[in-house]
């Protein structure tokens, strides 16, 4: 599935409606917080920084990947003063040669190294980027101070302050196991990587594969009463409680965890208007299963499977006789990119 196109589709989409605007190049250079709730946020081009403008808001969500840290933490809000964050970046070696690509199509994973993170755990993964197959072998850890991968070398030390500096020294005493690996990671040379590689792919010539830049992300530390504090391996969405404002931290949500995330963000700080008919209604035009457990109806996960199988253009077959059970309301023709934008306004 190529999600950058899904992406730019939807952008178009959204893109045609009066009450949308799309704003590139653009940096956040303040929140402030209205009597009412509201924010001011001002902006400025990202070239020219004396080019300012208010955008005024009832809600902000911020989604900035690395950057999502540093921007909460200009909210001012408390539960920023939770959180620290710990950049890492991840190198790949990429293989484009048809003689080594045509023979392998599959995602194949090891296991991580002692104290290593399950974001590394090490996997050999074919890849389609732009209409053109390659092979992935890593991931391999990397380190700056930076948030984003062009991001300013200032970033650690500007989000680093007297809330969150004891949960991350914590964090470090208490996960020197992952200290030592992400050391061991920086000080890798080549040699050491093709050897890595190896051990999947025993016939890897050196010359095939060249080492990729993959980005950077931000490891989230989380304050604990108890013990200081937590590193945070996973996604975590937070807010304020007057909801109106949330952040996403931490690892970027994966396909099939990216719609739970959000949704549970919906009833989180929309708890009022979630429990609408209005808003029921909408929803369950993007998801007809909404409100109901799969796990715990065999028949509807059946019924779900041939209605996505159908929107997909793949085959489903149904394992077992299933007993008449009532219908799931679901769409009579397939939504479009541009119908779930419609109803996402």
């Amino acid at each position: 599935v190529n999600y950058g196109e899904i992406t730019r589709q939807m952008i178009n989409a959204l893109k045609k409606h009066d009450r949308f605007t799309l704003q590139l190049n653009t940096v956040v250079r303040r929140f402030h917080r209205n009597a009412d709730n509201s924010w001011n946020v001002t902006v400025s081009d990202a070239n020219n920084s004396h080019a300012k403008r208010t955008i005024k808001a009832k809600f902000i969500f911020i989604g900035a990947g690395g950057a999502a840290l540093k921007l909460m933490q200009q909210t001012k809000i408390p539960q920023a003063k939770e959180y620290a964050g710990f950049p890492v970046g991840g190198q790949f070696l990429v293989c484009d040669n048809p003689e080594v690509v045509n023979h392998h199509l599959a995602k194949v994973y090891g296991q991580a190294s002692v104290g290593a993170p399950p974001m590394s755990v090490p996997h050999i993964d074919t890849r389609i980027i732009d209409g053109k197959r390659v092979v992935l072998f890593g991931p391999f850890a990397t380190f700056s101070t930076r948030f984003l991968k062009n991001g300013s070398l200032w970033d650690l030390l500007a989000s680093t302050n007297k809330s969150n500096i004891l949960p991350m020294l914590n964090v470090g005493l208490d996960n020197f196991d992952l200290v030592k690996y992400l050391v061991g990671q920086v000080l890798q040379k080549d040699k050491d990587r093709h050897a890595a590689l190896r051990a999947y792919y025993p016939m890897a010539k050196k010359q095939d594969w060249r080492l990729w830049q993959a980005g950077q992300r931000v490891q989230i530390i989380k304050r604990d009463a108890r013990i200081g504090g937590v590193l945070r391996l996973g996604t975590e969405v937070v807010s304020d409680d007057e909801g109106t404002v949330a952040a996403l931290l931490g690892a970027s949500p994966g396909a099939s965890t990216a719609a739970p995330i959000m949704l549970d963000l919906l009833e989180k700080v929309f708890k009022e208007k979630m429990q609408t008919a209005e808003w029921q209604q909408k929803i369950r035009a993007v998801v007809p299963t909404f409100g109901s457990t799969l796990t715990e109806n065999p028949h509807l996960i059946d019924q779900t499977l041939a209605y996505t199988s159908e929107v997909l253009g793949l085959r489903h077959e149904v394992a077992r006789e299933a007993d008449p059970v009532p219908a799931v309301q679901t769409p009579s023709k397939p939504l479009e990119v541009k119908e779930v934008a419609d109803i996402a306004l």
